[in-house]
């Protein structure tokens, strides 16, 4: 085939056999997120520029490097969503819901944009699935928000994760970090990279974060953010690290991790794996009590996480896990003859109206095509309608698996009889 074009560089396509694995991912997340109170929330794909460039940060690699955007017909500058929070803050305070009761709890699960360098597990369309908790300045809801990544996790078997925690501190904490860092990487100026020498008098913290080989091992001996957190942002993460414990939780303090967005204060966590190699980050999140006021709203701590589902799918081909079969088709019923055809539509909406998977023979196939089809389709069992059939007002219902055949009337009561049939199989299957 001549193709005229095939999928952007960066994307993928998700197939019919592949989106029944998506299906069963977005099931458990949707349950772990109702279980905890949370609420979905669905946002736009775009957003005016300003949002990310104050929510996320001038100084990222995000903002800097890597959002999608562009001027609309009305000159206005739109990107498309890098990430969830912001545009959930955005809804938050546009109507209203920080007024409500507290804490206000939601999930989304999103198409996010980045124009990164596109390889395995790192995409510029991906999947990412957030929780967002706001009003709540409590160590305990740390924990919780940490605990509900664990569960999702915990759920569809996922192994050998390890959660990493670290405090990047308040405001007034980080100030005298701050000044650490900078005096420590001035040491360094002529050998960072040139976006880490611009975040050096702006946000040296970014220097953590970057992805340069150069910027990374300068890094490693840089001060600790532990060694400077205030007395409450001590005491608020020794309540974090305790809560984990007492909920069995482990995890592994490591004072380098500080994301890669300007907006998390206090509690960051990160969930990695070995299995992905160096896309090793799973899930990440933590708190960012300053997002909500610096959007114009009040004064109001939040935290969350971002957990990306096509690196997830990723680990769990990796560790093997195997996703439940559904049925692709309960009954095929293969037909001789225009009569046949027009009964077969007939028995299988009675079916479908009693949420059974039914199919039918629409491209007017010979028996022998229709019943290689109803095999590759795997479907479990197969009824043939012909002309005895309808005179008879009754057919032969037939196991693919077994062999074994049931007779039933094709008549208005047809679809209740296929179910206790199936009910009966299935029984003494079980026994």
């Amino acid at each position: 085939m001549n193709l005229i074009t095939k999928v952007p560089r960066g994307t993928q396509d998700i197939l019919p056999g592949q989106s029944k694995n998506w299906q069963t991912i977005e099931t458990v997340l949707r349950q772990v997120a109702s279980l905890h109170g949370f609420s979905e929330i669905r946002t736009p794909v775009f957003e005016h520029t300003e949002l990310f460039q104050r929510g996320v940060g001038d100084t990222t690699d995000v903002v800097q490097k890597e959002m999608y955007t562009f001027q609309d017909k009305g000159g206005r500058s739109i990107t498309l969503r890098p990430e969830g929070t912001a545009g959930a803050t955005r809804a938050l305070l546009e109507h209203g819901l920080y007024a409500a009761a507290l804490p206000q709890k939601l999930w989304y699960e999103a198409s996010c944009y980045r124009y990164e360098k596109a390889q395995k597990g790192r995409l510029r369309e991906f999947h990412q699935f957030g929780v967002e908790m706001y009003g709540s300045a409590d160590p305990l809801a740390d924990a919780e928000i940490i605990s509900i990544a664990s569960a999702i996790f915990s759920r569809l078997d996922i192994h050998g994760l390890t959660l990493e925690l670290n405090s990047i501190g308040c405001p007034t904490c980080r100030a005298a970090y701050t000044k650490a860092l900078q005096e420590y990487f001035g040491q360094y100026k002529d050998q960072l990279c040139e976006t880490c020498q611009s975040r050096l008098e702006r946000n040296p913290m970014r220097i953590l974060d970057c992805k340069s080989e150069i910027c990374h091992k300068i890094g490693e001996k840089a001060p600790s953010i532990l060694d400077y957190l205030c007395d409450d942002c001590k005491a608020h993460f020794q309540k974090v690290c305790s809560a984990l414990d007492t909920l069995g939780i482990s995890y592994q303090i490591n004072d380098r991790i500080v994301r890669g967005l300007d907006y998390y204060t206090r509690t960051v966590f990160e969930f990695t794996t070995n299995d992905l190699g160096s896309q090793g980050t799973v899930c990440g999140g933590g708190r960012y009590d300053g997002l909500v006021e610096e959007l114009g709203g009040p004064a109001m701590p939040a935290l969350g996480f971002g957990l990306g589902l096509d690196r997830l799918l990723l680990l769990m081909e990796a560790q093997n896990i195997r996703f439940p079969q559904q049925p692709a088709c309960d009954l095929y019923i293969a037909s001789i003859g225009e009569a046949a055809r027009l009964k077969s539509l007939v028995l299988a909406t009675a079916l479908r109206s009693a949420d059974m998977i039914a199919a039918f023979d629409d491209l007017g196939r010979g028996l022998k095509a229709q019943m290689k089809y109803a095999n590759k389709i795997g479907a479990r069992y197969s009824m043939v309608l012909g002309d005895n059939e309808l005179a008879a007002e009754q057919a032969s219902v037939k196991n693919m698996e077994t062999g074994d055949e049931d007779n039933l009337p094709i008549d208005e009561n047809f679809a209740k009889a296929f179910a206790g049939m199936e009910r009966r199989s299935s029984l003494f299957t079980t026994l």
